[in-house]
């Protein structure tokens, strides 16, 4: 048996069966009120809700934090439309940079950073099962996650890539250390995706089945702004203290 691809494919999570048990979403910033909300990446409105036994898990994640360090949440659950619209806001971002990719190979590095929306493979955030997450200070001060490289440098998403800084192989070591005392596991290609539960969980975990598929809270409707079909805007990186609520 092949031991999973770092990359996880679409095409080998589809063979990953999903048996949703059906548990309800909470928010986590009520209950876990010590995390912190990151700044946001693109322009919509983003929700704080996760799986509850997700919420869980990144309570004792943050317990799990040396002193003088705290969890900040860039986004838990996400909706299908904004997923949409994100995959083709990366899709455009990898296709300027790189005019001479031809199709196939534009796709399946977008679909390392991004996935599209598939009703097989649900993108791990529609779940409610992943979170992205980052490191702070007790001020909110995010500490340095990739120099010597750009945040936006897809050399550097991969937990252990060659060449980072000494400071910031400390601060990604911490950051898995916290995050692995649960039951929450990384996708290897981004440093800073955890989740629980979805197909990712379940494939590099050697899970029979994902706990989790895409979901939709009852009653849920989307921010008038963000009821679009065009790419997302990528919001530029700024210096300063973390969001505390929005």
């Amino acid at each position: 048996m092949k031991p999973p691809s770092p990359a996880e494919p679409v095409s080998q999570l589809r063979h990953v069966p999903i048996h949703d048990n059906g548990e309800p979403m909470v928010d986590f910033t009520k209950e876990c009120p010590d995390l912190l909300l990151d700044r946001p990446r693109f322009n919509y409105r983003r929700e704080t809700l996760v799986r509850a036994s997700v919420a869980t898990m990144l309570f004792k994640a943050n317990e799990a934090t040396p002193k003088g360090y705290r969890l900040a949440i860039v986004e838990g659950w996400r909706p299908p439309l904004i997923q949409r619209r994100m995959y083709a806001s990366i899709h455009a971002w990898f296709k300027e940079r790189n005019p001479d990719w031809n199709d196939r190979h534009l796709t399946r590095v977008v679909n390392q950073y991004t996935a599209p929306m598939d009703r097989r493979v649900p993108p791990p955030h529609t779940t409610g099962g992943a979170v992205d997450v980052f490191l702070v200070n007790d001020r909110g001060e995010p500490f340095d996650m990739h120099s010597p490289f750009e945040p936006t440098d897809s050399k550097a998403f991969n937990h252990f890539a060659s060449g980072l800084d000494p400071e910031v192989q400390k601060h990604r070591q911490i950051l898995r250390e916290a995050m692995a005392s649960s039951e929450l596991t990384n996708y290897p290609s981004e440093y800073w995706h955890w989740s629980y539960g979805d197909q990712g969980w379940a494939y590099r975990g050697g899970h029979p089945a994902a706990l989790y598929g895409s979901f939709e809270p009852p009653g849920w409707t989307p921010a008038p702004q963000d009821d679009a079909e065009e790419p997302l805007i990528f919001l530029l990186a700024q210096k300063g203290t973390v969001e505390n609520d929005e």
